[in-house]
């Protein structure tokens, strides 16, 4: 039975590059690898088939020996192929757990990877004004983290003394497992990966090097910020294990409600209640605003709901080079509480109101001719 042609087996073409040949061969191998499809049985025959192809690939000399005389230039000793399967990594040093460490944790070489850990990010929600936030403010929180041992200085042993280095793995943090036909790395169980040992912790921090601790940071909130905007303090976040790098913090803002004025984006709502009289005869009110005191002028027959924009007295948005407007909603207030002589006034108004209703009424006599082409159909 022929053997299968080496380049199809990669699915790579006849002249493809060291990368390319190294790319399809890790993407066979993670897709038949015998331990990720137990199932298969067939699995196994294309894995070594991958492998096969890949090593003769990855050889110069055998490639063009190859190109030339296709497999029969591996038979009766014709390039001294041997057993394909006999070699540990390929011509090009490839190592097998190139493809493999990120699956079972292992690394390249004996070191094994770093037992060096980066500290956790943190998070702060922040609670602001609305008026701090158009303006800007520096705040001072106080946040609680994972601090060095002040005792140890981070070492986790107790005064006097110093970790050793772990017989298990010899300090690599790392140990090398048996699985399958192939071996792998993992972190060494004895250690949990720091590849030391603690005999005597420090009883302050029972061996971990590090406390948890308050401390007090001075956060500029930068004019124009909004709820969800993240502010990013370097190396605040909790402290490294083993050396590893601090984190960062992350301060999380949020608006409090405000009294007057509902922000959108860079725009703020407001509502603006006035009484019958003033809609009906029209005026000027005082409206306020970030800034002060604006007026507005209240056109003669001004319904509930008109909208009047006040151009740039909005907010400046962080990433904005403009302000924006501040949008006033009329409320027609209906009066409460009223006096005998104000009922009395009312009533002669509505009566004076009734002899031209269509006229004083649009919006009602629209409305009501409505309703009777409705019930009419």
């Amino acid at each position: 039975m022929s053997k299968k042609d080496y380049y199809e087996t990669l699915g790579v073409n006849r002249d493809a590059s060291e990368d390319e040949l190294k790319k399809a061969y890790r993407k066979m191998a993670m897709k038949f690898h015998p331990d990720r499809n137990p199932d298969n049985p067939n699995a196994e025959a294309h894995f070594k088939e991958a492998k096969e192809a890949y090593e003769t690939l990855s050889d110069a000399q055998k490639r063009a020996a190859y190109d030339q005389y296709g497999h029969a230039a591996f038979e009766a000793g014709g390039m001294g192929g041997g057993n394909p399967f006999g070699g540990g990594a390929g011509a090009q040093g490839f190592d097998f757990s190139d493809i493999f460490g990120d699956i079972f944790g292992g690394g390249r070489g004996g070191g094994g990877r770093s037992s060096a850990q980066r500290g956790s990010d943190l998070r702060y929600n922040l609670e602001i004004t609305l008026e701090q936030a158009a303006r800007g403010t520096e705040t001072e929180i106080r946040i609680p983290t994972m601090a060095e041992c002040e005792t140890c200085h981070g070492s986790g042993a107790k005064a006097g003394t110093a970790p050793t280095t772990c017989t298990t793995c010899a300090g690599h943090g790392q140990v090398r497992m048996q699985q399958g036909f192939f071996s792998v790395q993992q972190a060494c169980p004895r250690c949990h990966g720091t590849g030391k040992m603690i005999a005597s912790p420090c009883k302050s921090c029972n061996g971990q090097g590090r406390i948890k601790k308050h401390k007090t940071l001075s956060v500029k909130i930068p004019a124009g910020v909004d709820t969800d905007d993240r502010i990013r303090l370097s190396g605040e976040g909790e402290m490294g294990v083993n050396g590893g790098p601090t984190g960062d913090l992350y301060v999380v803002v949020n608006l409090k409600p405000h009294a007057v004025f509902q922000r959108d984006h860079n725009d703020l709502h407001c509502d603006m209640p006035i009484s019958f009289a003033a809609a009906a005869l029209g005026g000027e009110i005082e409206i306020p605003t970030l800034d002060g005191k604006a007026s507005i002028k209240i056109p003669a027959e001004t319904q509930s709901g008109k909208q009047f924009r006040l151009r740039g007295k909005g907010i400046k948005g962080i990433r904005s080079s403009t302000h924006g407007d501040l949008h006033c909603h009329v409320i027609v207030e209906t009066p409460v509480n009223l006096t005998d002589r104000q009922k009395e006034l009312l009533r002669e108004f509505e009566s004076i109101n009734d002899k031209d209703s269509d006229r004083h009424n649009p919006r009602a006599k629209s409305w009501m001719d409505k309703v009777k082409n409705f019930f009419a159909e």
